[in-house]
């Protein structure tokens, strides 16, 4: 109780749910995208079961703290680089984000969607949230180290993670939504998806790159898009229009 009457606590709590929340965009985007290959009426269920795995892990880790501090210990050199077991895993996850983004684009430029071969492929359920689960486990060390190095109380560590993971599952289904109806959408989230894989490969040998520099870019990009949407929208509307207004004088 003494801990909860403590104003540092609440805003402890407040800082790192909101990071929290950032650093789970990327995870938010690529489950929706591993979502979408799912017929519609299960896509809500493992963008659901997806974040509960987020929540479930990055509680995990947290009480296994003194385990974490072991994986950041040398375990071999490379090309004069001390791998650790930290960076195999981040490396390992690079890779699979890549190459699972690369298959996604390659797949939306190169393939045929909607033929009988297509549906044939379509991955099942426990598949999709084995793939979820295991990039889960990636983000999760970022997640988790972000948070031991903000806040010392374990308690508010896994507060925050609740909270913002039921942030995250209330806008989820938008998210995903918004993502699955517009084909350039997801085509972005997509390369930003090979961006981040990138970026935790280098990490992995211990080249660090602010992810603030990579969510700047994103932004933006994102902003120029929805300003091409809400152009191509209004577009529309106006050849609509202009197509009624004909019809009404050819009437006449």
């Amino acid at each position: 109780m003494e801990l909860l009457r403590d104003p540092n606590t609440w805003i402890a709590f407040a800082t790192l749910t909101a990071l929290e929340i950032v650093l789970g965009i990327d995870n938010i985007i690529f489950i929706s995208i591993l979502a979408s290959r799912l017929p519609p009426e299960r896509r809500n269920a493992a963008r659901l079961t997806g974040l509960a795995l987020a929540m479930f892990t990055r509680s995990l880790l947290l009480l296994g703290l003194a385990w974490m501090m072991r994986l950041t210990a040398p375990l071999f050199v490379v090309i004069g680089e001390e791998i650790s077991g930290r960076d195999i895993i981040l490396m390992a996850g690079g890779l699979f984000l890549v190459a699972n983004s690369t298959h996604e684009i390659h797949d939306k430029l190169e393939g045929h969607e909607g033929t009988p071969a297509r549906r044939r492929r379509t991955p099942s359920f426990p598949m999709i949230i084995l793939q979820i689960l295991i990039l889960d486990i990636v983000f999760s060390l970022d997640s988790v180290i972000t948070a031991v190095g903000m806040v010392d109380e374990v308690n508010i560590m896994i507060a925050a993670v609740i909270a913002a993971i039921g942030v995250m599952m209330v806008f989820a289904g938008p998210i995903g939504r918004f993502v699955e109806t517009h084909p350039t959408i997801k085509m972005l989230a997509l390369s930003f998806l090979l961006l981040i894989g990138v970026m935790l490969i280098a990490e992995g040998f211990d080249q660090h790159i602010p992810r603030g520099y990579i969510y700047f870019a994103m932004a933006f990009s994102l902003l120029v898009e929805m300003l091409n949407l809400r152009a191509g929208a209004q577009e529309k509307q106006q050849m609509t229009g202009a197509d009624g207004g004909g019809r009404v004088d050819l009437g006449q």
